[in-house]
């Protein structure tokens, strides 16, 4: 053949894009185990952050269900959803939150540490750039946050990327999102929320918000509302 030629371009040219193509989807799918493995790793890291259980990556799976006992998913009045093929911890809340709230499905994780129960709720919502999320730990008292865990996927740094700093996620512990113990109504659900300047030192539902992430600051209290509000009814039937 003339390879000089347009035919010889052209062939040589398709000849490696078909290579290229099977190089890459070989790698795709040799790795993509790997890939699974790691993120559901990460994300029992997360949640054993929460209660206190500090592991890494690779070593959160193997201790994991010595700390969670269960993993329930709620529908929309607090009830348990007994079907087997809802599997909580494989719940992608990105998609979920998409739903009505009445037909979304909310994942809870049960966790007993030193023979005392808590409560870990996954968070999902939007940042200022794109989206953010988390794990708050409630104590057995069914209000007050003993752990907090965010992150982000393009919020800027020094700024809105704070939310994932230990000094952020530290402020969450000893708030509560009820005015008082003991009444899971409407009326009593305050959340807990970012203050721009800073809170008071006796706010109990109030933390810091992040000098110059603002915006980012709102977004996560907006996702903490909206997501801690959908597990009242569990609670209250709990």
């Amino acid at each position: 053949m003339n390879t000089n030629s347009n035919a010889y371009t052209f062939t040589f040219a398709i000849i490696l894009v078909i290579v290229v193509a099977g190089l890459l989807a070989f790698t795709a799918t040799t790795l993509k185990p790997l890939q699974e493995e790691n993120i559901r790793n990460e994300k029992m890291q997360s949640i054993l952050s929460t209660i206190g259980v500090d592991k890494s990556r690779d070593d959160a799976g193997k201790v994991y269900n010595d700390f969670i006992k269960k993993e329930l998913t709620l529908k929309s009045d607090g009830t348990i959803d007994e079907n087997p093929i809802v599997k909580a911890f494989k719940i992608n809340l990105k998609n979920e939150v998409k739903k009505d709230p009445t037909k979304q499905r909310y994942p809870i994780y049960i966790a007993e540490i030193e023979g005392k129960t808590t409560y870990v709720v996954p968070l999902q919502g939007s940042g200022l750039w794109d989206a953010i999320w988390g794990y708050l730990a409630i104590d057995a008292d069914e209000n007050t946050i003993v752990g907090a865990v965010f992150d982000h996927a393009a919020e800027t740094p020094g700024l809105g990327a704070e939310i994932r700093e230990t000094w952020f996620e530290e402020q969450f512990i000893g708030e509560q999102f009820l005015k008082t113990t003991g009444d899971f109504s409407t009326n009593s659900f305050v959340s807990v929320r970012t203050v721009k300047g800073g809170s008071k030192a006796d706010d109990l539902h109030g933390v810091d918000a992040i000098s110059g992430g603002t915006i980012t600051s709102d977004k996560l209290s907006i996702m903490i509302e909206e997501r801690l509000q959908r597990y009242l009814p569990y609670f209250e039937k709990n």
